[in-house]
Formats: structure tokens, C-alpha cells, sequence
């Protein structure tokens, strides 16, 4: 159970800044949730003149707040937008038990599909579709986290914008648009108008390219695992051909389209339960009021290598193979700098019970990491703005990101607006319903994300980058030659061996080891490393490699052991089979 479900079931009023990258504020009275939805929207530029300080701290007498009879939380009717941790209200178009249906409020109404596209305003009445059921979500647009985007499916078909955006097929989600619906589509075959709306298909197409305006053009040589959202991996062979990841060659993890922001009018908030007014800082505030850090860092996705688990039994998630990992130097300026000399430090009586520090992102992404993490001088989180010298690129965070080294990629949250000290975890759906472990026995069906652990720390990685699979290596000497592969541990923990082998893990031989000569305890970049393996014969070769960290952990032999039904944390050896050929045939073969 989740701790704001906890909260509202203690009939107590959660914190605010809860709502996972949403601008508002629910509250509890009895068995009544109060629901003020605030501005500006997510998708609006952000005017420094404008603060949601008033909304947080409104109290519950405001006259805009919308009434529920049920405390029910569900993950949010986004559209592909973005989500929010919603609570159901009343709903004047949709029937209550209680009621006399109208003709067009009972779900057993038929609607042609020409009724639907005429229902494209407030003043109509906004209704979408999907399979064939048909929906009212008229008062649900005023508190859609997304604002009036949601209107690029109004009086068409949902179905498009649900099957890109795959975090709505929750049942928690599904249940929440049928409390809107109002009855059914009529069969094609009966439908008179359907010939006439057949234009819908292009319609819809024309509101997702819309939806992705704002999405920049990205390197040709990344491998794209995903268009809409955009998630690319940077090609494995180039990973160890610079230590540290060119900008557009770093691997590119968006859940959502990327958000327009005008820079002009930016504004970050810090906020904290003893806070009485959050405070707003501009980027120009960032840049010109803190001392500037510089920290070589990687970054690695969860699902990195989630193909090969994948290939040893079937998981859920984006087919990566080696490449959803990057190194990189970020400019930026200390997360703990930030929040103390804007808010000061955490009072002697919040001291035990500030726990988590979130992170709010302005197209309606959240996370939370620890705040002994966020608030340690030796944890080295920064709020950054530049990556490799230059501005940070738009799909890297622009203006600002959060960084946090050593941890899951997911937690260094991209177009950072908010920053919340409380004492729960973010209620993200990124925090409580995604990036988390389980067991190799639990299905997606068993898998319990009320009771698993988010996970922050990494376990130690190693892959091998060259030769890829299938190619050959060269021998020379009787050795296997040019093998070539990276090694990262997550916590700072930095890399102390790298174990090579070409026979399937028979025999071993320690790689050199390229460090990034970071200090103790704070090595948040990766190793690159290469080895010479001796080898008996010519042909068919298994190269493996295992790592091992400063801990002494060590990576697992197989992915049995790591298994688990979502295809996070992989750290099994990296295998690769290639042809071993001495280095004149090769020459000669090229």
C-alpha cells in the first residue's frame, strides 16, 4: 500500500506536491476528497510570476474545490499526456446509483459515430471512444494534468493515443474511464455515419504529431527501441570508443513527449512541509546564485540488457540490448546548496521524519530518491544545466535536470519544475507502479508493487562492446585480441577487476582497466576496460566477462537467478559469440 493510500484510508490529509506531476492539492474531510486542481498547466510555459504556493497552502473552504462521495485513486486518464494520481468526483454526466438515467446517460445507449464527433467542446460536451464504448470526459478535462491537450482526442477514438502510451492498461485506469461512460457505438455495418467519419484514422494521426511537435531530431546512428515516445539506445560498438558519450550519442529514455518550455519564464520551486511560502528560483537564479560543480557521471536505464533476459524468457519492456547506458560531465549546481539556502535546513523536528526528496517534471513525470542521498555533500546531486560543455539537449532535461549519480537513470528527472521535501516517496506512477524487482517466481499477475522496493542503487554491470555478436577477433600470438567492453556499479562503488574469458567461463583472464579516476566511494562514472585472452584453436568462441565492484560484489553467473517478470536489473556475465581468426586472414578476408 502505497503511503498516500495509507494516508487517505487514516482519514488524514496528505502532503502536497503527492500528486505526481501535478500542480495541485487533495484533501480529506471524513470520507469526502476535496480535489483543486491548480495552475499553470504542465504544458504551458511557466511564468515566474505565477506560483503555486497559494494552491498548496489553500485551506479547505475554497469554493473551487470539486467534492467526492468515494476516495478512490486511480493512475490518471492521460491520454499520453501525462499522469496524475486522481480521485474520482462527481460526475454530472454520468449517471449515480441513486438517479433516474436519461436516455443518453444510460450505458446502454447507442451512439452514432457522427454524435461522437459533433461532442467537441464544453459547450456540446466532450466525448471520446474507445473500442466501443463511448465516454463523457467533459468535467474531467478541467483537471486533466495535461490541460486542454487532452482535446487533440476529443470526439475521436482513444485507442491511438493509449496504445503508445502502454502505463494506462491498468485496471485502476480503465476503471476510472468507465465511471464516464454514457453507452456504446453502433456496429460499422449499422452506422450511417460511418462512411463519412472514416476520416478519423488521419484525424487522430494528425493530434499525435502534434502531441510530439515539441520532440527534437536525433542522431540517425541511435538504435530506436521506441518512436513515440522516443527511446533510443546509443549503438553498443560505440559505447567504448570515448569514454565520455557524445550528446547526441547518448541514449535517450522519454516517457512522455518532450515538454515546451519557455526559458525566458522557467521557474523551479523547492517546498517542504514547514514551509509556509515555496520558494521560486529562475535559471537564472540557478546559474548566477550557486557555485557551479562539474561531475562525470553514467547514466544507466533499469531495463539495460532487458533483450537478453528477454531471449532467456519472456519479460515485459523495451527490447535494449547493451546501449541504454551513457557517461557523461554535467554542469549543474549541488541539489543540497539549492534546497538549503532557499529554504534552509531541515528543522530539528522534521529531522526523522523527512525522508524522501522528490522530483516533479514538467511534462508530468515524478520520482523521489532518499533524502540522505539528496541532502549528503558527498552525494554529489546536482540540479544541472549543461552536459558536456554545452546546454543541456532537449531530450536530455532542457533547462534543467536533476542528476542523481550512482542511482537508476529514472530517478535523474528531466525538465525538473518542482522539488518536494516530504516524507513519503513520490506517488508517481514511476515510483509505485514501475522500477521495481521481483522475484523469479512472480508473474506480472503476482508481482506486488505495494510491498517491492524502488529501486536507486544499480548492481554492478559489465558488457562486452567489441567484437559484437557474430563478428570476428582477431588472434595474434595465440591470444584473442582487441576484446573491448565497459564495467559500472551503481552507489558510487568503483570497478576492481573485470574477468574475460572466450570459452564460455572455463578460464579467465583480468582485463586492463581504463578508470575514471574518481575518488573513493564517489566513482559514479563507468570503467572501460580490454583484454588479451589467450585461446587454444581458431573458430567458434563464447566470450564472457564478469565484474566486480570495490563491495566485491560480483555479477551472477546466469539470468535464471536474476529473472524476474519485468526485465529490470539485469546483471547476469555478458556473453558474445564470435570467430576467432589470426589477424592475417582476417586482413586478408577485409
Amino acid at each position: 500500500m502505497s503511503a498516500l493510500r495509507r494516508t487517505l484510508l487514516k482519514g488524514a490529509s496528505p502532503s502536497p506536491g503527492t500528486l505526481f506531476g501535478h500542480r495541485g492539492l487533495v484533501s480529506v474531510r471524513g470520507t469526502r476528497v476535496l480535489y483543486q486542481p491548480s495552475t499553470p498547466s504542465l504544458f504551458r510555459p511557466f511564468s515566474s510570476s505565477t506560483s503555486t504556493s497559494a494552491t498548496s497552502k489553500t485551506t479547505h473552504s475554497s469554493s473551487n474545490w470539486i467534492k467526492s462521495s468515494t476516495v478512490q485513486l486511480s493512475l490518471g486518464l492521460g491520454l499520453g499526456i501525462s499522469l496524475a494520481a486522481l480521485y474520482s468526483y462527481s460526475n454530472p454526466h454520468a449517471p449515480s446509483q441513486t438517479e433516474t438515467q436519461s436516455p443518453k446517460q444510460s450505458k446502454q445507449s447507442l451512439f452514432t459515430r457522427g454524435d461522437v464527433r459533433s461532442h467537441t467542446t464544453k459547450e456540446t460536451g466532450i466525448w471520446v471512444t474507445s473500442n466501443d464504448g463511448v465516454y463523457d470526459i467533459t468535467d474531467f478535462v478541467d483537471i486533466h494534468p495535461g490541460g486542454e491537450r487532452i482535446l487533440l482526442a476529443a470526439g475521436h477514438s482513444i485507442d491511438a493515443f493509449w496504445a503508445i502510451f502502454s502505463l494506462h492498461n491498468s485496471p485502476e485506469t480503465k476503471e476510472l474511464l468507465e465511471s464516464y461512460r454514457i453507452g456504446n457505438l453502433i456496429p460499422a455495418d449499422q452506422d450511417p455515419t460511418y462512411n463519412a467519419t472514416r476520416d478519423d484514422q488521419s484525424a487522430i494521426t494528425s493530434a499525435l504529431e502534434r502531441l510530439f511537435e515539441n520532440d527534437p531530431i536525433r542522431d540517425p546512428l541511435l538504435i530506436s527501441r521506441s518512436d513515440r515516445p522516443c527511446n533510443a539506445e546509443t549503438p553498443p560498438e560505440l559505447l567504448t570508443r570515448d569514454f565520455v558519450t557524445p550528446n547526441n550519442l547518448f541514449f535517450v529514455r522519454n516517457h512522455l513527449p518532450v515538454p515546451e518550455i519557455d526559458v525566458e519564464e522557467y521557474t523551479l520551486e523547492i517546498d517542504a512541509p514547514w514551509v509556509k511560502n515555496p520558494i521560486t528560483l529562475t535559471l537564472k537564479d540557478l546559474q548566477r546564485k550557486f557555485e557551479h560543480h562539474d561531475v562525470m557521471t553514467t547514466l544507466q536505464c533499469a531495463g539495460n540488457r532487458r533483450k537478453e533476459m528477454h531471449d532467456a524468457k519472456p519479460v515485459k519492456g523495451l527490447q535494449w540490448t547493451q546501449g541504454a547506458i551513457s557517461n557523461a560531465i554535467w554542469t549543474g549546481v549541488l541539489l543540497k546548496d539549492v534546497i538549503e539556502q532557499s529554504i534552509g535546513p531541515v528543522p530539528k523536528e522534521w529531522a526523522d521524519k523527512i525522508k524522501h526528496v522528490q522530483f516533479h517534471g514538467a511534462e508530468g513525470y515524478g520520482a523521489s530518491i532518499p533524502s540522505h542521498k539528496a541532502l549528503d555533500p558527498r552525494g554529489d546531486c546536482l540540479l544541472t544545466f549543461a552536459m558536456n560543455g554545452s546546454p543541456l539537449p532537449k531530450d536530455h532535461g532542457w533547462p534543467v535536470r536533476a542528476l542523481v549519480p550512482g542511482h537508476v537513470a529514472a530517478r535523474s528527472v528531466k525538465w525538473v519544475t518542482k522539488i518536494t521535501l516530504a516524507e513519503d516517496e513520490s506517488e508517481s506512477h514511476w515510483q509505485q507502479r514501475d522500477y521495481k524487482g521481483f522475484g523469479p517466481s512472480k508473474t506480472l499477475e503476482e508481482s506486488d508493487y505495494s510491498t517491492a522496493v524502488s529501486i536507486q542503487e544499480m548492481p554492478v554491470q559489465s558488457c562486452v562492446t567489441v567484437p559484437q555478436p557474430n563478428e570476428t577477433v582477431p588472434v595474434v600470438e595465440g591470444r584473442a585480441t582487441g576484446i573491448k567492453g565497459f564495467a559500472w556499479s551503481g552507489g558510487g562503488r568503483g570497478i576492481v577487476r573485470v574477468d574475460v574469458s572466450v570459452d564460455g567461463g572455463k578460464t579467465w583472464t583480468d582485463a586492463k582497466l581504463t578508470r575514471p579516476g574518481q575518488e573513493a566511494g564517489k566513482e559514479w562514472a563507468w570503467t572501460h576496460w580490454e583484454a588479451s585472452v589467450p585461446v587454444t584453436k581458431e573458430g567458434p568462441v563464447e566470450i564472457v566477462c564478469k565484474a566486480v565492484d570495490t563491495s566485491y560484489n560480483e555479477q551472477p553467473r546466469d539470468m535464471e537467478s536474476v529473472y524476474n517478470v519485468r526485465g529490470v536489473l539485469v546483471s547476469a556475465w555478458h556473453r558474445v559469440k564470435a570467430e576467432a581468426v589470426k589477424k592475417a586472414e582476417q586482413e586478408n578476408a577485409k
